[in-house]
């Protein structure tokens, strides 16, 4: 071997010394067998290339190309009569693995060479014989044994009725390429074909053509081809020929060696059908060899040895084998010292102590192997409930007689922490009923009472009823009491457990608030340093473009000129009528100040605005619901409303800190787009559903409502409460979808998109709802307790219109109430002296007509309100008044 190939197989941990050093570290490595077997042939160290081979062998069933290999370097080895004998044990040993047809063709024709030997010719048709039952009715490469049968007998100068016999028997099979085999016996035979042979043929052509989709089905398919071979086993059985069962069954086990599904399906078969001992039994052997892992295979491997009568140490040994083949659960061991138990069990003639102490002492080892071996790989023992244990207290309480001795069993059960469950001491309580005495049952059923935990009221049912047929009046009295404490005390521990979960859930929800308030917080903080960073950028832009002489932006917004002048009014429309509310009017220097006071031929640049002409509400959207923390919302609505339509502007709305408000106005180029774009009104952005509604003036259109909310019952939707604040949309769906088919789900959640523990489920009609309601109210989810009912949205108070208030005699309209009922604030907000009554329209008083109130400055009459001296009234002295008193 090159030092180069030597060196790559080092650098590659697949040289020699490496693989053996691997297998004696793990001996079921079946790749690390397959590297050392390659190298070894390469290297033509044939000595132990044949160890290695006998050594995998003995572990595992081998492939075609591993036999074919092996072989070939036997038989080039052969040198006398002794070493062909060898060679025909290891072709015996071959064609038990898997059925191949290859490797019976080699077989045949090895044989052939040697039919010199004295028998060799019976030898001979003996192979070709077993060749045909093995694969003679392979559909595809089945022929090539029977033309080789025939070439041989025809060599022989054998009897043409062999040969006749050969050709029927063939033309009886379906198989590729059975015209040519029909022409060919038509031409070979003088007398013609029989009728008969023909019935046959063309019965066995139909039963070709029936297999031919499954065969180019086969023939098209990618390895393992497990589907394909499924379809054709089903077709198989269906047709009821066992013999073509098992040949397809082979065939595809051959590719799926490693499926234990197919092997347990093929041995069940073998076993309920075939029945024939030695076919059955290498099937469950080969199974065995090949998924040594799956515990049933050795369960029904042991049944078929006792079915067909295999003697006991055999049973024995394969029991031992099934202990070493390292399964992959605790639960396996179990079931398989079960397997073995019950096996023994059916052997013992309990008139004789033989057998029963051989069943004794597998109880006993079973328990120590559990406990010892499966605990320290499992961490477990892999029978909690002491099944083992269970089986042999009934053993020895049903067949031998022995009641003490099932007493200690379930003493020691109890032990093992299963007292605290109700079927367990139920368990024993009916062992004792059927087989022991009534003080041991009393005896039973009060350490029942006083360990059960999870069924108490259960047992102590069972307790009073025992004491109504069986006990006396004390009796009666005891188990009442100790039934009654039991009971109360159990009721205490479950309220108080049940106030826990409470708090603990109320803990939980406080914690979530609490994170939830810091995340705030700390995402306001460093929006806040962001917008800080920004406006100081920005202030030194303005002081770089204007230069250093230059008034403030804060200046600007006072509207103060370097003189201290007070600048013309600018009204900045912001977010007005159509883009929202109007901000404070700001006062600016007036115009052409900057350029008189600089001497410079610029213009001051006026502020960007589009004027109210620009926004035409027609060919606007009002978007709403959106998250405060949405990233550039400019830019994500223009490219989600890009499909509807030539998107003009995009105006979000901000705080004046900064801080995105949630919504924000789409103007397209034309108003076509408008309803496109209300198609995408609940269309989630960011976890939250988008409200998409039409841009109306409120000013002009005070009553125009967008969202119409129904009040009336949902009976096809469900409102659940009472949601952990980590539940998932997908969560909520796999919860409900068990009750019915779900149309939508939608979460709740606060503006920030923060979950509130509500949702809304609705199904397909008012039985799926209903039985939601039936099944999920009162349920748990993640240590919730949810609350679930049929969909009844409150009615929404419409607002009350203004009425007069008597407040001060105030004329002013009462402030318009709130969706409570109360008013959006209890404090005035204007001064006093607004509140003051107008003049009251002038009216008999006194016996005279009071004129209007007039106003008199400096001693000149005049301006709004005041009257001339003719027109005004006299006034009424002190005396008048008198007299009229004194009449009245």
């Amino acid at each position: 071997m090159p030092q180069l190939l030597k060196r790559m197989f080092y650098s590659t941990n697949v040289n020699t010394p490496c693989a053996f050093l691997q297998l004696s570290i793990n001996a079921f490595d079946y790749n690390c067998h397959v590297d050392l077997i390659k190298l070894l042939r390469q290297e033509g160290k044939l000595h132990r290339l044949r160890k290695a081979r006998q050594k995998m062998s003995e572990l595992f069933p081998l492939t075609e190309e591993i036999w074919l290999d092996w072989l070939k370097d036997e038989i080039r080895l052969t040198e006398d009569e002794s070493d062909r004998e060898k060679v025909y044990e290891l072709f015996k040993r071959a064609v038990k693995d898997y059925v191949c047809p290859e490797i019976w063709l080699e077989y045949v024709q090895y044989s052939i060479g040697g039919m010199g030997a004295q028998g060799g010719i019976e030898r001979v048709r003996s192979i070709f014989e077993r060749a045909l039952t093995a694969v003679g009715l392979h559909m595809t490469k089945g022929a090539s044994i029977w033309e080789a049968y025939r070439e041989f007998e025809i060599l022989l100068n054998a009897q043409l009725e062999r040969i006749h016999t050969l050709f029927r028997r063939q033309l009886a099979v379906p198989l590729m390429d059975m015209e040519g085999t029909y022409a060919e016996y038509s031409d070979w035979a003088d007398d013609g074909v029989p009728e008969m042979v023909t019935r046959q043929y063309r019965r066995a052509l139909q039963q070709l053509e029936k297999g031919k989709p499954f065969e180019e089905a086969l023939l098209v398919s990618e390895p393992p081809k497990l589907a394909e071979y499924q379809a054709y086993i089903d077709f198989e059985m269906k047709e009821g020929d066992p013999a073509r069962v098992q040949i397809i069954f082979e065939r595809a086990l051959a590719e799926n060696c490693l499926v234990p599904d197919l092997w347990i399906k093929y041995t069940t078969y073998l076993d309920r059908q075939l029945k024939i001992r030695d076919l059955v039994l290498s099937a469950h052997e080969r199974a065995v060899r090949n998924c040594p892992w799956t515990m049933g295979l050795w369960k029904s491997y042991l049944l078929a040895l006792e079915r067909h009568g295999a003697d006991h140490q055999t049973v024995t040994d394969v029991f031992e084998k099934a202990l070493n083949a390292g399964f992959i659960q605790a639960t396996d061991y179990v079931e398989i010292w079960q397997s073995f138990l019950d096996y023994l069990r059916r052997r013992v003639d309990f008139k004789w102590s033989r057998e029963l102490d051989e069943l004794r002492a597998a109880f006993a080892r079973s328990l120590d192997y559990l406990k010892q071996d499966v605990e320290e790989r499992f961490s477990e023992s892999g029978d909690l409930s002491c099944t083992i244990m269970q089986i042999w207290a009934r053993i020895e309480a049903l067949h031998c007689k022995n009641m003490q001795k099932a007493r200690e069993l379930w003493d020691s059960i109890m032990t093992k922490g299963n007292a605290k469950h109700a079927n367990m001491w139920l368990e024993y309580y009916n062992l004792e009923r059927s087989y022991g005495d009534a003080s041991h049952c009393r005896k039973a059923l009060h350490r029942a009472v006083q360990c059960t935990s999870d069924y108490p009221e259960h047992v102590c049912d069972v307790l009073l009823n025992f004491e109504r047929v069986e006990g006396s009046l004390e009796d009666w009295d005891a188990a009442v009491q100790k039934t009654e404490t039991k009971i109360n005390r159990v009721n205490e521990q479950r309220v108080a457990e049940k106030e826990a979960l409470q708090a603990r859930q109320e803990e939980e929800k406080v914690e979530h608030r609490r994170k939830a308030k810091a995340d705030k917080k700390g995402q306001k903080k460093s929006q806040k340093v962001n917008r800080t960073g920004d406006k100081r950028k920005a202030d030194d832009e303005y002081e770089e473009e204007w230069g250093e002489d230059a008034e403030l932006p804060s200046k600007r917004l006072r509207g103060e000129d370097d003189f201290g002048s007070t600048a013309t009014e600018e009204l900045m429309e912001t977010e007005s009528g159509l883009f929202g509310r109007r901000a404070p009017p700001r006062k600016t220097e007036p115009p052409g100040f900057r350029k008189n006071q600089r001497g410079s031929s610029e213009a001051p640049q006026q502020p960007q605005d589009v004027s109210k002409e620009q926004r035409i509400d027609e060919n606007c959207v009002f978007v709403s619901n959106l998250a405060f923390n949405l990233d550039d919302p400019e830019g994500k609505l223009r490219a989600l409303f890009q499909g509807c339509g030539t998107v003009q502007q995009v105006r979000p709305v901000f705080s004046m800190n900064g801080v995105f408000r949630g919504y924000c106005y789409v103007q397209f180029e034309d108003r076509l787009a408008v309803p496109e774009a209300l198609k995408l009104d609940r269309k989630e952005v960011d976890g939250r559903p988008m409200y998409v509604s039409p841009c109306v003036d409120k000013n002009k259109n005070p009553d125009f409502k967008v969202f119409k909310y129904k009040t009336a019952m949902e009976k096809h939707k469900i409102f659940i409460s009472g949601l952990p604040y980590t539940c998932t949309k997908e969560t909520l769906e796999d919860l409900c979808k068990q009750h019915g088919t779900v149309k939508a789900i939608r979460l709740v959640t606060n503006r920030s998109g923060k979950p509130k523990g509500l949702a809304y489920v609705e199904y397909e009609n008012e039985a799926q709802a209903s039985q939601a309601v039936l099944k999920m109210d009162g349920s748990m989810l993640e240590n919730f307790t949810l609350s679930v009912a049929i969909s009844n949205p409150p009615s929404r108070k419409m607002e009350d219109k203004g009425v007069p208030s008597r407040l001060l005699g105030a004329a002013m309209p009462r402030q318009p109430q709130g969706a409570r009922g109360k008013g959006r604030t209890q404090i005035s907000l204007l001064p006093r002296s607004l509140y003051r009554q107008s003049t009251p329209d002038a009216k008999a008083e006194n016996g005279t007509i009071s004129a209007p109130h007039t106003t008199e400055t400096d001693g000149v009459h005049g301006g709004p309100g005041t009257t001339s001296p003719d027109t005004q009234s006299k006034s009424l002295s002190n005396e008048d008044f008198a007299r009229m008193l004194l009449k009245k």
